[in-house]
């Protein structure tokens, strides 16, 4: 038995004897990384010095590390792709990948993965990329501490920074990602954890999923996006102390929810965007101990949105603190902290003794006629909005919070 286990650790052992190093410089013997990856085998280690490789379309269909040392630069010059990793079990850190060509019918990618398991991809730099990282049906990948970056202005003519494809257990995490269509888009991605990225300065969103489910998102920082945040067709999503600051526009949202179910959503700060969250289509979402500070709207309701929970919430000094769209409401909002509620509180007992009726009379003329918007600090709006909850016609008349909080919860 003894001499079974001894060979046993011999033979595992064996490839990391056999593994061998390949330096990459401009002066060696192997001058080029495709040259670099035709000699390399599994579990090999490519080491690519300081030095500029103008190199494209670099297929890599084996399982090895391919390192970049500091000032090692990997240049497309806008030809096509760069690095398309076709294997399991692979490891690229380091390198600086620039100039990926832009195309309108194919995805060129700085890094692109296709198929792929158990793989990180860190410590990268990649500028003026048509896509960043591309990936497509892979599974258990890690992408960390990325910076990545492009000069697109518009749309069409700009990729996304992280771009991830019917793939499962990914991780994106500490990366920052800007001038961009979207910073991170996922699309059929399921249990997968999105954390301590920076999204900011991209054309569409910092973050945009769709048809994905069991995903966490937390810790991220998204601000001066065209949009923050769009979810949509998605369901058990955990979204937790993040930041939407700064999003502005006509069509600009901190965080847009579309077709979301089962989702919770807290302890998130949404600062300076033109709405907050906008939710369409969403069923069975908790929103606590959030903060929404200085928006046009904190939060907008369309239709199709039942059974939500808004608890524990701070509203502060924003134009509006609520948009709601139909007469009927099954949507429960309770012990939030209102700036704008003007109550008492004679039994000393932290809540206020009169109900708060976050949605104005005014929010619903600027939802039918939003020239309107221009009269918002009018006498004539004031009365208005005095009138409507006095006396509740246009809006739902249960739609109120019951017990509103004299003091801000969140810190």
């Amino acid at each position: 038995m003894k001499k079974l286990c001894i060979l046993i650790g011999l033979l595992a052992c064996i490839p990391a004897v056999f593994a061998k190093q390949i330096v990459v410089c401009q002066t060696c013997e192997v001058s080029t990384v495709k040259e670099a990856i035709a000699m390399a085998e599994d579990g090999d280690e490519v080491r690519v010095q300081k030095g500029w490789y103008r190199e494209n379309s670099i297929v890599i269909d084996k399982s090895i590390s391919l390192i970049g040392e500091e000032g090692a630069v990997i240049d497309g010059e806008q030809a096509a792709g760069i690095l398309i990793f076709e294997t399991d079990h692979f490891t690229i850190k380091g390198l600086k990948i620039i100039n990926v060509g832009v195309s309108y019918t194919v995805d060129h990618a700085a890094i692109k993965v296709v198929r792929a398991k158990d793989f990180t991809i860190e410590d990268c730099v990649l500028e003026n990329v048509f896509f960043g990282i591309l990936i497509e049906k892979s599974a258990r990948g890690r992408i960390r501490r990325n910076n990545i970056s492009g000069q697109g202005t518009t749309e069409a003519g700009s990729g996304n920074g992280v771009h991830i494809w019917h793939s499962t257990g990914m991780e994106v995490s500490a990366n920052e990602l800007f001038h961009m269509r979207d910073g991170i888009y996922f699309e059929f991605v399921d249990d997968s954890e999105v954390f301590h990225n920076l999204s900011y300065q991209n054309l569409r969103y910092g973050l945009h999923f769709m048809f994905s489910n069991r995903d966490i998102y937390h810790h991220n920082e998204f601000r001066n996006n065209g949009s923050g945040v769009a979810v949509m067709f998605s369901k058990y999503i955990s979204m937790y102390e993040n930041k939407f600051m700064n999003n502005w526009g006509a069509a600009s949202y901190g965080l847009l929810l579309k077709e979301i179910y089962d989702a919770e959503i807290y302890r998130n700060v949404f600062s300076k965007n033109t709405v907050a969250i906008k939710g369409e289509g969403c069923t069975r979402i908790q929103y606590t101990h959030n903060t929404f500070l200085r928006n046009g709207w904190a939060i907008k309701i369309a239709g199709a949105c039942y059974t939500n929970i808004f608890e524990k919430n701070d509203f502060m000094h924003n134009y509006l603190d609520m948009s709601y769209y139909r007469k009927v409401n099954d949507n429960r909002f309770n012990n939030n902290y209102w700036s704008e509620y003007s109550g008492y509180d004679l039994d000393k007992d932290g809540l206020g003794d009169v109900p708060y009726r976050p949605v104005k009379l005014f929010s619903y003329l600027v939802n039918k006629t939003p020239e309107s918007l221009v009269l918002l600090r009018s006498l004539f709006v004031d009365i208005l909005n005095f009138s409507e909850k006095v006396s509740p016609v246009f809006t739902p008349d249960n739609l109120m919070d019951k017990n509103p909080l004299m003091q801000r919860i969140n810190d």
